[in-house]
Parts: C-alpha cells; structure tokens; sequence
C-alpha cells in the first residue's frame, strides 16, 4: 500500500486515500475470385432461389478469401488455432437466439449451421462460390456485428492470446466483417479492407470485443506487463450519439478495446488478460485506487476535480478519465480513471502513471 497527497490543482487533497494493488471500418461490395477446395466441396443443388440481397450482406467469396488467409497465416501466428466465425448484436432489441443463416446464390442455396453461442464455420462450394453468392442472416444485417473467432488450445479462461487476435485481424478484414454503413464510408477505399493496411500500423484501430463489460485489460508477456490506456477502450472514447450508430461497437462499446497486433515488440504468446466492470478490483493490480467518501458520487467528483471525459454505457455505468502532469519531466501524462454504477456512485478507481501506450 502506498499513501498519495494530490497536490496538484486537478487534485485536491486527499482525493485518494491509499492505492491497492486502440475499428471503425467500411465495407465494400469488392469480391475476391472464387476458391475451390476439391476435398470439401461438393455439387450443390440445382434449385432457383429467390433472395434480395442486402448491400451490406456477407459476400461468400470475401468469406472464403477470410479463411485462405487464416490457412496461409496461421504457421507463424497461431500454429494450432481454429477459426469460427460469430454473430454478435449491433442494436439493443437484435436477438440472436434462433437466428438462421444461409449462403444464397443464384442457382444455390446452402444452410449453415449455427452455435449456441452464434458463432459457425463455412463449408466450400465451388458452386456458391462462381455464382458470387452472399451469407444472408434471418435478422436484419444493419443489426448484426461480425467477428472472426481465432482459439488456441492452452490460453487460460478468460485470457486471450495476442497471436489469435493478429490472426482475427487479417481474417475480419479480409472477409469483410467490419459492418459499418457501406454507403457512408465506401470512399475509403482500401484504408479498411486491406488486412494489412488495418492491422500491421498502429492506426488501424481494428475493434475486439470482450465478453464482459470491460474495466481494464492488462497485456503480460513474460516479465513485461502493461494496462492499456483509456484510448485503447471504449472505441478510444470519442463516440457520440451521432457517431455511434455507424460503429458496429454501436451495443457493446463497453466491451471494446484495442490490441496493439501492430506492435511486434510484444510476441504472439502475450496474454491479455481482463478485469470486468463488475468483478472486484484486481488485488494484484497496483494502480487499482481507494477512493475518499467525499468523492464517491458524481457530483462530489465533479464538485473536487472538475469536469472529467465521460463515456456512458446503455448500462448505466459510466467511465470518468482525468489526465494530469507526470511528475516525472517529459513522461506521458498519468491518468485517473473512475468508474461509475447507475447509482452514480464510484465502483472502481485507477491511478496509472505514466500512461505509456502500447
């Protein structure tokens, strides 16, 4: 335990008692040319279907195209993963229990099997495939989120392996998961359908989802250990209402987050692990923070410390970020960040200083 005395005019005196322990993208109707696998294809039925194709429908080919590069890519990056794909809501009212998916072509028509927990894998069609057909969903696709799922054996409960989200990455991109508005952002061109345009530089800003509502999450490479910052959270923090709707983070911004899979400083064997916003304050994290009765509310901590960067969640929960000098000259300034319940009373504190970005 360590005592803090906040001298400076962001902070008053005894703010805290005691401390304890980086996708917004486009899709384009690009296709990829067919791939025909001779080992799983098989001749598809000869029927006509008839399917008005929304724009912004998965291409099957893109798909396909989204597994060759997993295949090509997995060697280096996660030699012993396989890939699914997922479903997750956009909105709200999206439900996804019950929901059925099928590939659609002009003359074809493929059922696909999906998960209990929404996620599938694709068979190969030839068929499908030369007839440029699309994965139709039996929702609504402006109120779905797609996701590739890279697992490798061995990573522990809860944790993720950085290897298989590089490998989530260059797959997503690659099949054309990323589901904002076509239309809106068609004139991008290939700043976000390029895999690695989008995940070899650090401004990418590829989107991962956690499975919880996200507090912290803490990368761990060896000795090396790192909390990402604030910016790498919440879709970085600067959605507004008017914004948000174009972000498939547009439902679960409070589980989204950054990986750095451009910084190649930090090996494919990183584990990111992750603290919820509901679970207690990781005993092991020393930057976790105590905070003074006479800050616990909202209002108290805007009467003492001033206005702070607010991201609220459809929740209720709302994170608050205060930033201020280092006191080590030329560092990153620290930061304070808060958590708030939908009582407006603080759950959760942290004091990261410096803040170093990944």
């Amino acid at each position: 335990m360590r005592t803090l005395t906040c001298t400076l005019t962001l902070f008053t005196a005894t703010a805290f008692l005691s401390t304890g322990a980086m996708a917004q993208s486009a899709e384009t109707a690009q296709s990829a040319p067919p791939v025909q696998d001779a080992h799983s294809a098989h001749s598809a039925p000869s029927v006509t279907v008839a399917a008005t194709r929304d724009p912004v429908d998965k291409s099957y080919r893109k798909m396909l195209a989204g597994m060759d590069i997993f295949e090509r890519l997995r060697p280096a990056l996660a030699p012993q993963a396989t890939l699914r794909f997922q479903l997750l809501p956009r909105l709200p009212s999206t439900q996804l229990d019950g929901i059925t998916l099928r590939v659609a072509g002009d003359t074809v028509s493929l059922p696909v099997p999906v998960a209990a927990d929404h996620s599938f894998t694709l068979e190969r069609n030839p068929q499908a495939a030369r007839e440029d057909a699309a994965l139709i969903a039996s929702r609504k696709t402006s109120t779905l989120t797609w996701r590739a799922q890279v697992r490798s054996p061995g990573v522990p409960e809860g944790m993720r392996r950085l290897g298989d989200l590089r490998l989530e990455c260059m797959v997503g991109v690659e099949a054309g998961l990323l589901s904002n508005n076509a239309q809106m952002f068609a004139w991008l061109g290939d700043l976000f359908t390029n895999p690695a345009r989008v995940c070899n530089q650090a401004d990418g800003n590829y989107l991962f989802f956690a499975e919880r509502p996200v507090y912290a999450v803490t990368l761990r490479d060896g000795t090396r250990r790192i909390t990402l910052p604030f910016s790498a959270l919440y879709a970085g923090g600067t959605q507004t209402p008017a914004t948000l709707p174009y972000c498939d983070c547009q439902v679960l911004l409070d589980r989204s987050y950054y990986a750095p899979v451009w910084d190649r400083s930090w090996s494919d064997d990183t584990l990111l692990s992750f603290q919820d916003m509901d679970s207690p304050p990781d005993a092991t994290d020393t930057a976790n923070t105590t905070i003074a009765a006479d800050h616990r509310s909202t209002a108290q901590m805007q009467a003492r410390l001033g206005a702070a960067k607010v991201v609220s969640f459809d929740s209720g929960y709302q994170m608050w970020r205060y930033t201020y000098p280092a006191q080590q000259s030329g560092a990153a300034p620290a930061e304070f960040t808060i958590l708030f319940g939908p009582d407006g009373l603080a759950r959760k504190a942290r004091l990261q200083e410096p803040v170093t970005t990944p």
